[in-house]
């Protein structure tokens, strides 16, 4: 027994490591995961306490109450030790009846933000009823913060004046379904936030912000998406009126070292990017309502620069309004989601105005049958090389596609060759 208990010993390579050590190993586990592994030993009991990160979801707990009573025994853990959390993430859920309890967050990240925090990560759930957590005001002012994102809270602060903004480590910020101060507050953030690489702004119907400005000379992806469907349970009761939210708004967009935007945005009409000059590639996805005027031509061309573009079927839907059509010149792969003939004849129209394309990618819905393709309309035989189709169909699964050469098959060379596939589901 004895030697069996030495070998066991000696096989317990882990527990030999020091503490620090061993609770930056459990930093890489879910934290209800790492409070499992104080039941292995005396020693093991509180180590998981010196973990400098907590990812913690009050559905894992009996109520709001005990979930609060736990964050509260690490925090004050944290503080009688002198300890820094690194990490913090929370996913809150509550009854409506539950909603006393919502100060004792901000009370929690006031305590986070005025230590060493590189990583907080805030999302809020309430069934019936939005109601917000607000944000503390030493949140903007963490010097050592690089990666925060906040869902359905609360901004009391204006940030009218840059001193009440000092992030300057801050490289991703994601903000989404929040309530904002005013417009202005949003735009301000952004702007005095001194090295942002990657925004995303999820917005929802009164956020209080109807026209967004982001700028920035260091941004380099942005996604922007307006959400107007209800998701779940949880999402609040104002979500249901956006069918009269259409045509309201929009958006400008400065951002000189922009290389990737994506945007899915169903409910603004104005659009306008300016000082582009590195953007790389462009989705835009949903409807993306716009009206075909001038203005929707501008916001095109801004983008005539792109290598890679994405467009959902109602967006290429709507891109077509616009005449006469901008050229992109510059265009290597163009993936859009066409239903029916007549976006396929829209397609073909298109096509001419990007000479240097190489890769097309169809996503088609519905029946499409016999489709051709041809060097002679195309006028891109040249420069074509691959063309990938994805389709869906419900009924009559056959899809044949034919590509059509006038010049002679011996004189034709590699760059001129189409691949095409044919994916089902």
């Amino acid at each position: 027994m004895e030697e069996n208990k030495a070998k066991r010993e000696d096989d317990d390579m882990i527990s030999k490591l020091p503490d620090t050590l061993i609770s930056e190993i459990l930093f890489y586990l879910p934290t209800k995961e790492a409070v499992r592994t104080s039941v292995l030993s005396n020693r093991w009991r509180s180590l998981w306490l010196l973990v400098p990160g907590l990812d913690l979801d009050s559905c894992e707990f009996l109520d709001f109450n005990a979930f609060s009573s736990f964050v509260n025994k690490c925090l004050d853990f944290s503080r009688e030790n002198e300890l820094c959390l690194h990490k913090l993430k929370l996913s809150i859920h509550q009854d409506e009846n539950e909603n006393h309890n919502q100060f004792c967050v901000t009370r929690w990240i006031d305590f986070v933000a005025k230590g060493k925090l590189k990583h907080l990560d805030v999302e809020r759930f309430l069934k019936r009823k939005c109601l917000e957590v607000i944000m503390p005001v030493s949140l903007f002012v963490c010097q050592t913060l690089v990666y925060l994102r906040l869902s359905r809270v609360l901004f009391s602060t204006s940030f009218e004046e840059s001193s009440s903004v000092s992030l300057p480590r801050l490289k991703t910020l994601r903000l989404e379904l929040n309530v904002y101060s005013n417009e202005t507050s949003l735009e301000s953030l952004i702007s005095y936030i001194p090295v942002l690489e990657d925004l995303t702004i999820v917005r929802r119907v009164g956020d209080n912000v109807k026209y967004l400005r982001v700028c920035s000379q260091t941004l380099t992806s942005l996604r922007i998406k307006f959400q107007l469907r209800r998701q779940s349970e949880y999402y609040g009761e104002v979500d249901v009126l956006v069918v009269r939210g259409y045509g309201q708004g929009g958006f400008l967009i400065d951002a000189p070292r922009l290389k990737y935007l994506n945007i899915e945005d169903e409910r603004t009409t104005i659009k306008t990017i300016t000082n582009l000059g590195s953007l790389n590639k462009v989705n835009l996805l949903g409807s993306f309502f716009i009206r075909g005027d001038d203005q929707d031509r501008k916001f095109f061309t801004s983008l005539s620069g792109v290598r890679d573009m994405n467009l959902s079927r109602a967006s290429f839907l709507y891109f077509m309004n616009v005449v006469p059509l901008p050229q992109f010149c510059n265009l290597y792969q163009l993936e859009v989601g066409l239903c029916y003939f007549s976006f396929f004849d829209r397609l073909l129209m298109f096509l001419p105005s990007c000479p240097k394309l190489r890769s097309l990618i169809l996503n088609l819905i519905g029946y499409w049958g016999k489709m051709s393709l041809s060097s002679e309309h195309l006028c891109l035989l040249s420069s074509l090389e691959f063309v990938e189709m994805e389709c869906i169909f419900r009924r009559y699964p056959s899809l044949e596609l034919v590509i059509s050469n006038p010049q002679d098959t011996a004189s034709t060379s590699e760059s001129e060759i189409f691949h095409a596939r044919r994916k089902f589901f």
